[in-house]
């Protein structure tokens, strides 16, 4: 083997990043503005602050600043995990006897499992300083709920979460590392809200989506005192602070002189795609470089590369801001499927707009071929991956394989946002060969298109 890259390239606490990188400022096209559905007119700050913390705000609605401070106090906290390892995959270039280059930023090096807590920390931190009680959240598979429950433990604020009733019944051991840590887990549609009841006449049986779970929560959030809704995906100021990732993974790749051709992350919401390209974007934006990016999600919920550019609501129970974006409708409930934290009907505005310019692409994959790429990836590189990652994983080894055929010398740099090991119901499906592929059908999506607000361009 050459091993002139180390294995893990590890950055030095002091080359942790110091600001977060926000590029809406390199952006020709900005994302359009969040809406008040009631006026339709672009949400003020005042009206943003009944939901969300003051500072918090600023940064979603901040267009222009291209480096924003990273408090000390949450830098402090980053190096607890971070900074996290660039991972050069020797074992899997050999295996895959490919010409290829393959790097993952793996970010799984903490309880929650996942990239989530980097955003966690500092919303938790915001909801600190400003002087409230507690926060409500939604979480999907789990990473999310279990990084703001450590978060808010760490800080000593109440933390009440409303998961996904299919994750919650699917990964029991998630929620249990959630109320270790202090959080009220709900599943969700639940008779705790006046949105989950409704929700649930209308839906009997129903399994429950990203979109009612938000619902859930903003509204609880709203009615209680000294309590605001935080969110662990799709806004501007989650994948603001995520860009972490992306700024430790340029780093490390600059200082052995590595210029990756491909950039690869799943994408559900977009916040841990979005804080790994985020950097590479900015120099796409400013032509000082070029690279091929790639969005990967799950056919299930194809939100990209079947989904509309528009304005939507970002909840089921239309509660919250519209927002534009690549989206299947907010009615539209994905299938029970293990995508798990990739199964929301809308997608980031940022990386909607990015994706609608033309600047990155966006690929679909099924279930059954995402967890046969998790297990070839497990038995060579050593990590169980999160079925989230392992979209990413697929295509990363796709264009692997096409190396071998065409025999091109390209670097893959994909992310590998955190490890598998409270999915096991989902991989003992898969190894007892009981997992299917579900792919909704045109009638299917019409219907969760019909649900969408008619608002002009």
């Amino acid at each position: 083997m050459n091993q002139e890259i180390p294995y893990k390239i590890y950055l030095e606490e002091s080359e942790m990043p110091k600001q977060w990188y926000n590029v809406r400022a390199d952006m020709k096209n900005k994302p359009a503005p969040l809406l008040n559905p009631a006026t339709l007119k672009p949400m003020t700050p005042e009206e943003l602050g009944q939901v969300f913390c003051a500072e918090l705000v600023k940064q979603e609605l901040d267009n222009d600043t291209a480096y924003i401070d990273i408090p000390e106090e949450i830098r402090s906290f980053y190096k607890m995990y971070r900074p996290s390892p660039l991972v050069r995959a020797y074992c899997l270039e050999e295996k895959l006897q490919t010409p290829a280059k393959i790097y993952y930023k793996f970010e799984g090096n903490n309880t929650s499992g996942s990239h989530k807590l980097n955003s966690a920390i500092a919303q938790a931190y915001y909801a600190k300083k400003q002087g409230l009680k507690g926060v409500t959240t939604e979480t999907g598979a789990g990473q999310w709920g279990t990084a703001l429950s450590m978060a808010c433990a760490y800080l000593g604020l109440d933390c009440q979460v409303y998961m996904v009733k299919c994750s919650y019944e699917q990964k029991p051991f998630r929620r249990e590392v959630m109320r270790t840590y202090g959080a009220a887990v709900t599943p969700s549609p639940s008779d705790t809200t006046q949105i989950g009841r409704k929700i649930l006449e209308e839906f009997p049986g129903t399994s429950g989506s990203l979109g009612c779970a938000i619902s859930e929560a903003v509204e609880r959030a709203t009615s209680l005192e000294g309590y605001r809704y935080v969110l662990g995906s799709v806004l501007n100021q989650v994948l603001l602070h995520q860009t972490v990732i992306g700024l430790e993974t340029k780093t490390a790749l600059d200082k052995y002189g590595i210029v990756p051709d491909m950039i690869i992350g799943c994408a559900g919401g977009g916040s841990n795609l979005g804080g790994l390209i985020s950097p590479f974007m900015g120099e796409k934006l400013r032509g000082e470089r070029d690279y091929q990016i790639i969005a990967v999600e799950p056919a299930s919920c194809p939100s990209f590369t079947r989904g509309r550019f528009a304005y939507d609501f970002c909840d089921t129970g239309k509660v919250t801001p519209l927002q534009k974006m690549y989206t299947l409708g907010n009615g539209f409930i994905p299938s029970a499927s293990h995508a798990g934290g990739l199964r929301y009907h809308g997608m980031s505005g940022i990386l909607s707009q990015l994706y609608h310019d033309g600047l990155m692409e966006a690929r679909s994959v099924g279930q059954t071929e995402v967890f046969a790429a998790a297990q070839e990836f497990a038995r060579v590189e050593g990590i169980l991956p999160a079925p989230e990652s392992a979209h990413a994983i697929k295509v990363a080894l796709d264009e692997a394989k096409k190396c071998k055929e065409t025999g091109e010398e390209k670097t893959i740099v994909f992310g590998l946002t955190g490890t598998g090991y409270f999915d096991m119901v989902a991989y003992q499906r898969f190894n007892d060969g009981q997992m299917e592929d579900y792919i909704p059908t045109d009638a299917e999506l019409e219907a969760g298109f019909a649900t969408m607000p008619e608002i002009e361009a």
